[in-house]
């Protein structure tokens, strides 16, 4: 067999799986935060991250830097599998230990919140990457005080106001039910959503105020002695703003919602049912993704993209055959 057509044949043949194992390793990360109430960073991230208006955001742009907002839905610690308590420390709780996210642990007043009251309360989780796992929402104690670093004891870990095992997610949004408790002034509610695919785990704080707006005056009775503007009420980014400031994020989706954020949390339908082969083919995809912390619907997108890859060998190895049959007909005459 000539050179160029047994490189070809090598090319077609062996493409394909090197292109699904590669494809395959790429590790897979689930992407959110709390959307309402609106979260801290998502807060922030609405203001703009090059010009906030709140001076909580203001001052956590000046301690973290902007690319902690651009990043606003990467709050995660990739082998939590649970150790929360363990892994975060008392004060790091919003950032989740994270020295990127570190100036949305500042302890302070002034944080813009959302208005709540006790009694039923729908969640609504931004989800950019969707993936199986359970949500729990914890609200801080009576007496918690905002000017203090929030430490896992301000919250009533034995109460969770919320929680949810695999919701199902639409128009960008997990929806869950939860029901608060009779509070006063200003509280936090802190969200983990830990996969049961992975050991994976996010994280979100939430400032809110029960009976009153986030600009009331218990939001500024314990503010900084140079009197900062009252916080004001807080309100999610836009889509539009998330998509336009997906080029600035580092956080990598690796198929699960980088081109569309608005649809990127549809489920992924399952595929036919393949032939045997096929199935021996995708199991080994499974496994390799349960190692790095993928999900089916990355299995699919491998796939896809090594048949794309083995298909174009495929072309190649004609292409150069028709060229080698072309070639010998000229030496033959």
């Amino acid at each position: 067999m000539p050179a160029r057509r047994k490189a070809a044949t090598v090319a077609a043949v062996g493409l394909a799986p090197l292109a699904l194992t590669a494809l395959a390793a790429a590790p897979a990360s689930a992407h959110g935060s709390m959307g309402d109430p609106v979260s801290r960073v998502s807060q922030c991230y609405a203001e703009g991250p090059e010009s906030p208006r709140s001076d909580a955001c203001k001052a956590a742009v000046a301690a973290g830097g902007t690319q902690a907002l651009y990043d606003w839905n990467g709050i995660r610690i990739g082998d939590a599998g649970g150790r929360h308590q363990e892994l975060i420390p008392d004060g790091r709780l919003c950032s989740a230990n994270n020295n990127e996210f570190k100036g949305l642990d500042l302890a302070r007043a002034d944080w813009p919140a959302t208005s709540v009251r006790g009694g039923s309360y729908t969640f609504k989780y931004r989800v950019t990457a969707p993936h199986k796992g359970t949500f729990k929402v914890y609200l801080t104690k009576p007496g918690y005080d905002p000017t203090q670093p929030l430490a896992w004891n301000d919250l009533d870990l034995s109460n969770p106001v919320a929680t949810a095992t695999d919701p199902v997610a639409s128009g960008g949004f997990y929806t869950f039910s939860g029901t608060l408790p009779e509070r006063s002034g200003k509280q936090l509610l802190y969200a983990i959503w830990q996969r049961s695919d992975s050991p994976e785990a996010f994280y979100s704080c939430s400032d809110v105020t029960f009976g009153g707006s986030g600009g009331d005056s218990n939001s500024t009775a314990t503010a900084a002695s140079s009197a900062p503007t009252p916080a004001p009420t807080a309100s999610a980014p836009s889509e539009a703003q998330i998509e336009d400031g997906a080029d600035r994020s580092t956080i990598e989706h690796h198929g699960h919602g980088d081109d569309d954020a608005s649809t990127s949390a549809e489920p992924v339908a399952a595929p036919a049912e393949s032939a045997p082969a096929n199935d021996v083919q995708a199991a080994g995809t499974s496994q390799n993704l349960a190692d790095t912390g993928g999900d089916s619907s990355t299995s699919y997108l491998a796939m896809g993209g090594a048949a794309t890859l083995a298909a174009g060998a495929a072309i190649l190895f004609g292409s150069v055959r028709r060229r080698a049959a072309n070639g010998g007909g000229r030496h033959g005459r």
